[in-house]
């Protein structure tokens, strides 16, 4: 498998997040497309990857943007269904390119509904913390946290007060 930065707006990168979006509205009832702009991660400290197979088939894809000093938000993350590792994959890859950009911590929202979104980030280390931004006051978001320094579980680590973040 092949994880590579790519362009968001390519056709291939956009039949991903039409996949994703169709995904997110068939298990939580919002394609979650609100909260994302592709101008979002194409700015400085930001990115959209795409994993690909070793035939070079797109099979997955994921981005960071800035959140806060320090925070990089993690977003429309996805794996083709059936395709094994991809997630996994991903994850590691952002998280390596978040700690090269410097930040200290990922922040993600998802849907409580989504309980598989919810077991896979947990099982990689990421621990619920306050909903933040646009998430605060909204029952079905659950988001999520990991610090990338050192080998600690978020859940036992504090974090920045979501209430300091800018809203998006």
């Amino acid at each position: 498998m092949k994880i590579e930065l790519a362009d968001p707006t390519s056709p291939e990168s956009r039949q991903l997040l039409v996949a994703l979006s169709q995904t997110l509205q068939r298990i939580t009832g919002s394609s979650g497309t609100a909260s994302f702009d592709v101008s979002d991660v194409q700015v400085d400290r930001a990115c959209f990857v795409v994993a690909r197979q070793g035939t070079g088939e797109a099979v997955g894809c994921g981005a960071l943007r800035p959140l806060a000093p320090g925070i990089a938000e993690l977003k429309r993350m996805f794996a083709v269904p059936g395709s094994q590792g991809v997630g996994h994959a991903l994850l590691s890859f952002l998280e390596q390119q978040a700690r090269a950009f410097g930040y200290e911590q990922i922040w993600l929202e998802t849907r409580r509904v989504n309980e598989q979104a919810v077991r896979f980030y947990d099982r990689h280390g990421y621990a619920v913390i306050e909903n933040y931004g646009r998430y605060v006051g909204r029952p079905e978001a659950v988001c999520l946290g990991k610090r990338l320094t050192g080998a600690e579980r978020a859940r036992d680590l504090p974090f920045d007060s979501p209430a300091d973040s800018p809203p998006h």
